[in-house]
This record gives structure tokens, sequence and C-alpha cells, in this order.
């Protein structure tokens, strides 16, 4: 099944509302919500990640930004802060990509760079 037909807003919402549930169900709430969820709710939980990052890892700086305005990372980056190895944080995102259909690499030409 797609990931986007394993959920509907509908669903997505009722589980981050539910004062009890697992912590990986929560999550692939929000993911799906990030990805398929009307633009309100993505922009909202896309500020709230940021906000996450900068808190939980504050060394971790993007070195630039998507045509969407979104930060881009750099995998050593990623790697550094999350404490695993360059391979392990590669493998997460193009398993991630496949899952989701849709890149979560982006080639460096297409950031708008930091100065």
């Amino acid at each position: 099944m797609d990931i986007q037909d394993q959920w509907t807003e509908e669903t997505a919402l009722k589980v981050l509302q539910h004062p009890t549930v697992d912590s990986k169900l929560w999550a692939e709430a929000v993911e799906w919500l990030i990805l398929f969820g009307p633009e309100k709710i993505r922009d909202l939980l896309l500020q709230s990640s940021g906000t996450a990052t900068g808190h939980c890892f504050p060394e971790l700086r993007p070195s630039g930004y998507a045509p969407d305005g979104q930060p881009c990372y750099q995998v050593a980056d990623l790697a550094e802060s999350l404490q695993i190895s360059r391979e392990e944080a590669k493998a997460i995102l193009a398993r991630k990509q496949k899952e989701h259909d849709m890149p979560h690499f982006i080639d460096e030409t297409e950031a708008l760079k930091l100065q």
C-alpha cells in the first residue's frame, strides 16, 4: 500500500491527539501530515520541526535552502549530529525517498546557498 493511502487527515489528527499513542505511530502520523496533509497543518508541523531541530541539535545548521524554502543539510552534518555514520544517514534518507516516492536529496546547484 502506498504511504499516501495509509492515512487520512482525520485519522492522522486523531493519532496526534490521542493521550497514550505509541511514539512510532505518532511519528508516522506526523510524517504523513507533513507529506500529504493540508498546507496549513504542514506549515505548522514544519515550523515546529525546525524549532525542535534547533533545540535538540543546536550545532546543526542548514547549508542552504531548497526552492520551497525548506532547510538543506549536508549528510555528514546530519550523521554527526545523530551520532551515526554517513553511510547510515544516506541509507535512511534513501529509504525515506523510496517510501515516499519523492526526492529527499537535493542537488547542491538547486539549493540557495547561505553566505
